[in-house]
């Protein structure tokens, strides 16, 4: 059994009261987890292990900060070049020099981009690359694929059709507070689906502003699907703007369209290129950037010090360590670890993505089996649930207690096949987007 009753729990139910939807990010949230019982705080972390506010430690095979500790927590490195950063002065009148130094950095690991912006998170960054496409064209219309954050730009997709974005990751977005006004101004298309893309080309094209695509899905897509939104957005002379926040950093050091064979006009960064420090960049070629200073994009604390100076100290170590290549391989042994756990014990899962973000589903009563399969990898002492999101302080040892204990609750799922609700300690884990009680 779990401590129903422990502090983090007591806290959540303290900051429901409090703060609503109970937490700053919908992915951090309990319930999309196990509800009622998750941990749900910390007190302090050190590379892929956290401490709850019970002490209880854990070993963290789950989002590694939702991503973001591409390097593991409080690296010693980064943490260190942050802390003489404090000690000089985070913030003042005068701009910090790291955001040169780290744009020289950006465009010398993607020599196509000539021009760098900055912001402090994914959604903002996205956002700025929709405003500068907007900008930069002079038409409003934006096409997308894929998932892309809170901003009205995207939500905006959901006024004509409140389902418009489900397919695109996260079901239930409501676009409640966007304004009425924005309907029409921006269309969802699958990924990998080139016909519903060019019949949107064909309605709106001499309306279109830019495409934004994720740089990668959980599928390979057709050899010619990434030719032909380039060869639109060229022939139309609008931006494809490529949201890397998830992708980059992590199958190399930088985007993964260089890999992939993508070709961006903006790419965009977040997460993993900062290890838990809040940056994000927006890079692109000139004839587009340059509109950035004719529409105002200004922020106080876009210009602080501590967020370029932790993603030069992440960008040098990952250069110095290889450090996405130390990931593809963590991820690449949990996916074979999962899919032979699986074959063993005779559970139909699907497993898939990229290998350092990699992710299995349960084929039927999918949001049961995962809700158990967390329960019970907590009380093995993992932070656990149906994604595995690597980094460089996954050592092998980390993997091999990870993928036993992993025998040991697949063993126990394929025994209750008959009646799984039965052994829940708690309510089921939610999926997508729902308002708190």
């Amino acid at each position: 059994m779990i401590n129903k009753m422990g502090k983090g729990q007591t806290l959540y139910k303290e900051a429901k009261r409090l703060i609503p939807g109970g937490t700053q990010l919908l992915s951090k949230r309990p319930e999309q987890l196990l509800p009622e019982l998750w941990p749900a705080y910390y007190d302090r972390a050190k590379g892929c292990e956290i401490w709850d506010l019970d002490g209880n430690r854990y070993i963290d095979m789950s989002y590694m900060g939702i991503g973001a500790n591409t390097l593991g927590y409080a690296d010693e490195d980064v943490d260190k070049a942050v802390i003489e950063c404090i000690q000089k002065g985070n913030m003042t009148t005068l701009n910090c020099p790291e955001e040169v130094e780290l744009a020289k950095k950006l465009i010398e690991l993607h020599p196509w981009a000539e021009m760098v912006r900055y912001a402090r998170g994914g959604g903002d960054g996205m956002s700025v690359a929709v405003r500068i496409a907007r900008a930069a064209t002079g038409k409003d219309v934006i096409l997308f694929s894929g998932y892309h954050g809170w901003h009205d730009w995207y939500l905006s997709a959901n006024l004509a059709d409140d389902k418009a974005l489900d397919g695109q990751l996260l079901p239930g977005l409501n676009p409640l507070g966007v304004a009425r006004g924005m309907k029409g101004t921006s269309y969802p298309f699958y990924y990998d689906n080139k016909g519903q893309f060019l019949e949107l080309v064909h309605k709106y094209g001499d309306k279109l502003g830019g495409v934004v695509l994720e740089a990668v899905r959980n599928l390979e897509p057709e050899p010619d699907f990434f030719e032909v939104i380039e060869y639109e957005t060229q022939r139309l002379g609008i931006p494809l703007i490529v949201d890397e926040v998830s992708s980059g950093f992590r199958l190399n050091t930088g985007g993964a369209h260089l890999v992939i064979g993508l070709h961006p006009d903006i790419a965009v960064f977040a997460k993993g290129m900062s290890n838990g420090y809040a940056m994000s960049a927006i890079i692109g070629k000139k004839k587009y950037m340059d509109a950035a200073q004719d529409t105002f994009i200004s922020s106080t604390y876009w210009t602080e010090r501590i967020g370029p100076v932790a993603a030069l100290a992440t960008i040098n170590k990952m250069l110095r360590c290889k450090v996405q290549d130390h990931m593809i391989e963590c991820g690449k042994t949990i996916q074979h670890g999962w899919k032979n756990l699986a074959i063993k014990h005779n559970l139909d899962i699907h497993v898939g993505s990229l290998y350092p973000l990699s992710h299995f589903d349960f084929k039927d009563n999918s949001l049961v089996y995962k809700t158990l399969f967390t329960q019970e990898m907590l009380k093995r002492g993992f932070l656990a649930t149906n994604s595995y999101y690597a980094c460089y302080a996954h050592k092998d040892e980390h993997i091999v207690v990870y993928l036993k204990a992993c025998d040991e609750v697949f063993a126990f799922l394929a025994s209750i096949k008959d009646a799984p609700e039965r052994y829940l300690e708690g309510p089921v884990c939610q999926s997508g987007f729902k308002r708190l009680s």
